[in-house]
């Protein structure tokens, strides 16, 4: 009759058994079953020291690999859009005296994936238009830009675009791109973003957005006011919010090729991207949030019917 097995468990068992656990049961082995135990026993431990030993290596071997959050990208579908409209976040590197951003959150892509979320929802609620779910984010030097007619930069007092990128840019917008640039403020900031603008259309100026144009042509406003940033909001009370925004006035600008077609919105001394990642802020007013919305569906229509 064979000899009972340790504890009377199964043979693989009593090898995962925990030494302490082994050494106080009943064990009846006669010596050759015993002798195979212990050699078992002895290879997992020498395959676990092995296992662990592969493990720390592919571990350092991965934190080796300087990977950050800031270099997340929602780079484009190799097929190209899909929807009607898919909004695209403009990719650029800051200049030299923007190096500093929020942890996580580098200058081009400030405001999303919130933004986004909030305001394409607005779009796919309030109107018909099918719209993908997020922003894709293009570079310049990146054909698939001129897949996506419909960019959006934020924080273009801070980019640096080489000449290259910025006639890019310009070529962009020639051949039917439309391009909406928010959260920039002062002087300083605006110098930077006219720069590169000079670069990529010399010849064509910056103007007041006329009533009745891009901003009026779905919802009506009969008051455009400063649009501010959640920084901008000095006080916790949702029902009375005291803004102050570091510069003032606010101005809705454009370029506009040949024809009049309007290629570049420009949002100065404002922050709608804020208004659209803080909507479900209940200290962020509501009424900036609605008039955000408003404005940036506004602009979607005008560049899909022009």
């Amino acid at each position: 009759m064979p000899p009972p097995r340790v504890c009377q468990r199964d043979y693989k068992e009593s090898v995962e058994m925990k030494p302490e656990t082994v050494r106080n049961c009943p064990i009846n082995l006669n010596n050759s079953l015993l002798h195979e135990f212990r050699a078992n026993l002895h290879a997992c431990r020498v395959l676990g020291r092995i296992a662990t030993i592969s493990a720390l290596i592919s571990l350092f071997a991965l934190l080796s690999v300087p990977v950050k959050a800031n270099d997340y990208r929602n780079l484009p579908d190799p097929k190209g859009p899909l929807d009607e409209f898919h909004m695209a976040r403009l990719i650029f590197e800051p200049n030299g005296l923007s190096q500093w951003h929020p942890p996580g959150r580098p200058w081009w892509r400030i405001d999303w994936p919130e933004a986004e979320q909030h305001f394409i929802g607005g779009v796919q609620r309030y109107t018909g238009i099918n719209a993908a779910e997020d922003s894709v984010h293009v570079h310049l030097n990146d054909d698939a830009i001129f897949d996506y007619p419909w960019l959006f930069a934020q924080q273009v007092g801070r980019w640096q675009l080489s000449y290259k990128d910025a006639r890019r840019l310009g070529e962009y917008l020639m051949r039917g791109g439309f391009l909406l640039v928010d959260d920039f403020h002062g002087p300083e900031q605006w110098q930077i973003f006219k720069d590169v603008i000079n670069i990529a259309l010399p010849h064509h100026q910056i103007t007041n957005i006329e009533e009745g144009d891009a901003l009026q042509i779905h919802y009506q406003f009969d008051d455009l006011s400063q649009i501010p940033g959640r920084r901008h909001i000095m006080n916790w009370s949702p029902d009375h919010p005291v803004i102050q925004m570091p510069h003032s006035p606010e101005r809705w600008l454009g370029i506009r090729d040949e024809d009049g077609r309007l290629m570049v919105a420009i949002n100065f001394n404002m922050d709608m991207g804020d208004a659209w990642e803080h909507a479900d802020d209940p200290y962020y007013p509501q009424s900036m949030t609605s008039l955000a919305y408003r404005i940036g569906i506004n602009y979607i229509i005008y560049s899909l019917t022009h």
